[in-house]
């Protein structure tokens, strides 16, 4: 024999209790049934409302008018699919139950007061309804069946509303019945009766126990709970959707992943299915072709079951200053608070006071309270112990697993969650059981932290939240290439999620993630004024693992932003140079500031586009190595336009053709004053080690002064043609000493830096460098008389982009 119990969603409609139908007809050709139901969803709610309405004299018929309807049009949509219904059998027997609870409703109404008996005896109704209907429906389909009526057989101890079973006794009076000519066997869940045969519950959601009880009486091997998920997952699938379903869990897991919060399954069930060693399986009514989760002794999975929060937790502190008083209140505390029914969710001792820690739900706060002034006003009064202090609004986020707490490693990287969040952690408690480990924090950031643990728990994935300012032709670029890689990296276990795009006019934000296949659209139709300094003013409601800015700007305003952006915890990477060459003092401070918050500083483009050419300095650098001389081609716009010139091509029509392919800014003054090549060559010899300004570099312009000042840049290249006569006569001097021209940064062993137009020979690894391409030498210590040279484009948007990319992965590789 096997029991199956089917909640309160697997009974919400016609269809659903036809389906329910249908798995039992399946499971009834291999073996004998027992059959536990729960209410219909919504039914015991309504049945509480009603109750306290009738207490306050108010009209509850509305509520009891729905009630009814509900269960009269499930006659009318039965009696359409199953013709062999026997639609007054059941017509007659919800008829007197709904005589019955008018009857106690009038009474309470007339009182303005309902007793625990009364209110028990109303709220049963749910089920017994369910009983009905089930019965009706199995009759209908040929079955044999017997109703075991709990109020007979369940005998139960406690209160009218919060029972508990005797299973020794209960299970003497099941097996009185003769099941030998029974097919289905079937009893409503949430109800027993005491030694005066009364009626009973217990406990809200005590159908999954009742099943339990009934396995355990019944003596099968196992009890299957039917609801709306196919089973136990690493979290609540129904918030994080990429929870994955567990295939296996034990008694212990279940019990205390039920009792810190998961829904699926109540806590209570778990003790008797434990001790008679009864298998029990969590499936999906929508989906009984899911394997399901399975309960059983043993499991084989790996340590971290799933991750849970419970809400809306309020923690009282009693303490004293003597510990002699706090030995004597704790006990009796407990004692109180064990009888009075209400579930202490964590209790930890205090280490720094005579006291201890009460984390309880916040529904039954108010209760506790008045609890423990009412029992302690002599305490209280005589100053015994002081005054409860009392926190609202704090979450508790548990992490389930067999002999967890035996294990390090899992710890740490628990807590890590919570450094690298910069989320205060209020209290970390250990369950006896040694099989979880929970954190207190307030109520605030459990969505966010919650997402987060999971993703890095049980997908162990690492994961860029990533901010995008400026959406040029770099900027865009970028965005088109992580899109491009997404699916490769997430084979790859990196996520890199774009949480948020700005620019000058709009922006788009999405902290799980922006889609990037429609961006474009979407920040063009977002016509919004959300700058990135009004993102950060609201920065606290967010916590992030590994945020990152890429600011794709050259803008000053975004550049002095960054010591701000680390403060905060964002990474930076950089094309926008504004930042390490503005003031040497504030050069320095980035990075103090990003070493101090523990933040990546990344601006490989700033020099070579995607050329690596900051790491590969830093790393000489770092092994000892000293520069003897450094020159280089640093402009890949300078580079395609000096390489033209070389093939007969005016500056002017080199200058034109060089902006329309991207590769010089979008004024091409700033690559022709030099001052973009001087920007680079401030950043190698900083890198280096040199204390030197902008203005300490020695720059020859391309463009004499009068160009740099014109109001346009439509009359800039109107009037540069005004300048190709006198280049071509200094290609063609090049040309007359076997030389080429070339547009040349360079720092020699004394730190002067200079940007000039020089010839050069054959010999010179610059000499074939143009087209686009740049080409770094560095000659030091251990690369001479031979010097290490990089050499690649150094100009256009898709290889800065990538370099970008680089700079990105870097992060987290």
């Amino acid at each position: 024999m096997r029991v199956l119990k089917f909640g309160g969603t697997s009974l919400s409609n016609a269809e659903k209790f036809l389906m329910v139908v249908n798995i039992i007809s399946n499971y009834s050709k291999k073996e004998k049934l027992a059959i536990v139901l729960s209410a219909s969803s919504t039914i015991t709610n309504y049945l509480t409302s009603i109750i306290k309405k009738a207490i306050k004299n108010e009209n509850f018929q509305v509520h009891f008018i729905k009630i009814k309807n509900f269960f009269l049009n499930l006659i009318q949509e039965l009696s359409f699919k199953e013709k062999n219904l026997n639609i007054n059998n059941i017509k007659e027997k919800i008829n007197i139950i709904f005589l019955l609870l008018e009857n106690l409703l009038h009474g309470i109404n007339l009182l303005n007061f309902c007793p625990d008996i009364i209110y028990a005896k109303i709220l049963a109704q749910g089920e017994k309804l369910s009983v009905i209907f089930m019965k009706e429906l199995l009759i209908s389909k040929n079955y044999n069946v017997y109703i075991i009526e709990p109020e007979k057989y369940l005998l139960a101890t406690g209160d009218y509303l919060e029972s508990k079973v005797n299973i020794k006794v209960s299970s003497q009076n099941i097996k009185n019945i003769n099941i030998l000519n029974i097919d289905i066997i079937l009893m409503a869940g949430f109800i027993a009766s005491n030694e005066k045969n009364e009626l009973v519950l217990l406990g809200r959601n005590g159908s999954d126990y009742s099943a339990s009880v009934l396995a355990s009486c019944l003596n099968v091997k196992y009890c299957e709970i039917w609801t709306d998920v196919n089973g136990i997952y690493t979290a609540d699938p129904n918030f994080i959707k990429n929870a994955k379903l567990l295939p296996s869990i034990s008694y212990n897991e279940a019990t205390t992943l039920s009792y810190l919060g998961a829904k699926v399954i109540h806590y209570k069930m778990i003790s008797p299915i434990a001790k008679y060693k009864i298998q029990c399986i969590v499936k999906n009514t929508m989906k009984p072709q899911s394997p399901g989760t399975l309960i059983s002794e043993n499991n084989n999975l790996p340590l971290i079951k799933s991750i849970t929060e419970q809400k809306n937790v309020v923690m009282f502190y009693v303490f004293s200053d003597k510990i002699k008083n706090i030995q004597y209140v704790i006990p009796k505390m407990l004692d109180i608070t064990f009888k009075s029914g209400i579930s202490i969710l964590l209790k930890i001792q205090s280490s720094s006071k005579y006291g201890i820690y009460f984390y309880i739900l916040k529904k039954h706060a108010n209760f506790f309270k008045s609890l423990i002034e009412k029992n302690f006003v002599h305490e209280f009064k005589n100053k015994l112990i002081n005054p409860l202090y009392i926190i609202k609004e704090l979450s508790i986020i548990s992490l389930v697993g067999d002999k967890i707490n035996n294990h390090i490693n899992i710890i740490t990287n628990f807590l890590h969650i919570f450094q690298i969040t910069k989320i205060n952690i209020l209290a970390i408690s250990h369950n006896c059981l040694q099989n979880s480990i929970s954190i207190v924090i307030k109520n605030n950031y459990v969505d966010n932290v919650m997402k987060i643990a999971h993703q890095l728990l049980f997908y162990k994935e690492k994961i860029l939240e990533v901010f995008v300012i400026g959406i040029g032709g770099v900027g865009s670029t970028l965005l088109d290439q992580i899109n491009n890689q997404q699916k490769l990296l997430k084979n790859k276990f990196i996520n890199i999620k774009i949480c948020g795009i700005f620019n000058s006019k709009s922006s788009l934000i999405n902290i799980n993630g922006i889609n990037l296949n429609n961006w474009y659209l979407q920040i063009k139709n977002n016509c919004n004024n959300y700058t990135i300094e009004k993102f950060f003013s609201n920065i606290k409601q967010y916590k992030f693992i590994n945020p990152v800015i890429i600011d794709c700007t050259s803008s000053q305003k975004i550049a002095n932003q960054y010591i701000n952006f680390f403060n905060n915890g964002f990474h930076v990477i950089a094309t926008n140079k504004k930042a390490n060459t503005s003031s040497l003092k504030y050069y320095k401070d980035l990075r103090i500031v990003a070493k101090k918050n523990n933040c990546k500083f990344f601006y490989e483009t700033n020099v070579g586009a995607g050329l690596p050419v900051i790491y590969n300095l830093q790393n000489l650098i770092n092994t000892g190595d000293k520069l003897i001389n450094f020159t280089g081609i640093l402009s890949g716009s300078l580079s395609f336009i000096f390489g033209k010139l070389e093939e007969g091509i005016s500056l002017s029509k080199a200058t034109y053709m060089a902006k329309k392919m991207g590769f010089t800014e979008p004024d091409p003054r700033i690559d022709l004053s030099g001052i973009d090549v001087a920007r680079k060559l401030l950043i190698l010899a900083r890198e280096i080690g040199y204390n030197l300004e902008l203005n300490d570099i020695q720059i020859e312009s391309i463009i004499p002064n009068e160009f740099k000042n014109l109001n346009s840049v439509k009359e800039f290249m109107s009037l540069l043609p005004k300048l190709d006569e006198s280049f071509e006569k200094k290609i063609q001097n090049a040309k007359k000493e076997n030389k080429v021209l070339r547009f040349i940064g360079s720092i020699n062993n004394y730190g002067i830096c200079k940007v000039q137009i020089l010839q050069i020979h054959k010999k010179d690894p610059l000499f074939e460098i143009k087209n686009g391409e740049n080409a770094l030498a560095f000659y030091s210590n251990y690369y001479q008389p031979i010097p290490l040279v990089l050499r690649g484009y150094g100009a256009g948007n898709k290889v800065t982009a990538s370099g970008v990319f680089a700079d990105l992965l870097r992060i987290i590789i």
